[in-house]
């Protein structure tokens, strides 16, 4: 668990071993939709244990997104949530985090815009599907950037990526052991492959 730094902005809600959520700003018991509504409301807060003050903030929004789920919001399509879960202990994994938030800070900001097409496009499937898969193209743009960023093998990633890599191939080349990082890379190439591909199709 991680520990609460105690310099969290916004609302303090504190976990029992009960599960009862209390908040201190109110000084009061509250349920799951009152954080639900908190979040929509744009309000930051914290969730901690009560006792030994680690972060269940995650947890706590995951539980709240399962609650949402199972009354038939039905927001999260099942090839998603099982391409998702594939992710967990994939040397990718480290990478899947900063894709998601670049992908919804993106349509988060578009929103307005979608909101406008969306109304246009209610009558005529082809504008619909036209709209999605242009939605699809940002976010495959959106992934081969943050793979830029978060890839030190591709050229002019980062300052100094082609210096670094340097000396771990000669080592590879005295040492006979197996490159790590190459296969690495070759797994990376082979993403971006098929991204290219889609992107391709579109």
């Amino acid at each position: 668990m991680t520990k609460s730094t105690g310099k969290a902005a916004g609302i303090v809600i504190k976990k029992y071993a009960n599960r009862r959520l209390y908040d201190t700003s109110t000084s009061q018991y509250v349920t799951l939709d009152y954080l639900r509504d908190l979040v929509k409301k744009g309000t930051d807060f914290q969730v901690v244990d009560a006792k030994s003050g680690d972060d269940l903030t995650r947890g706590v929004l995951a539980q709240i997104i399962f609650e949402e789920e199972s009354r038939g919001a039905n927001l999260l399509p099942v090839d998603f949530l099982r391409q998702l879960i594939g992710f967990y202990g994939d040397s990718l994994q480290s990478v899947v985090p900063g894709y998601l938030q670049m992908s919804m800070n993106s349509f988060s900001q578009q929103q307005e815009e979608f909101r406008d097409k969306m109304t246009d496009a209610m009558g005529s499937p082809q504008a619909t599907m036209a709209m999605l898969e242009e939605q699809t193209r940002r976010n495959m743009e959106l992934f081969g950037q943050t793979m830029r960023m978060f890839t030190p093998f591709s050229a002019g990633a980062m300052p100094g990526a082609a210096a670094a890599s340097e000396p771990a191939s000669d080592d590879a080349a005295t040492t006979g052991k197996p490159d790590d990082l190459s296969a690495l890379r070759e797994e990376l190439d082979g993403l971006r492959a098929k991204m290219d591909e889609l992107l391709d199709k579109k």
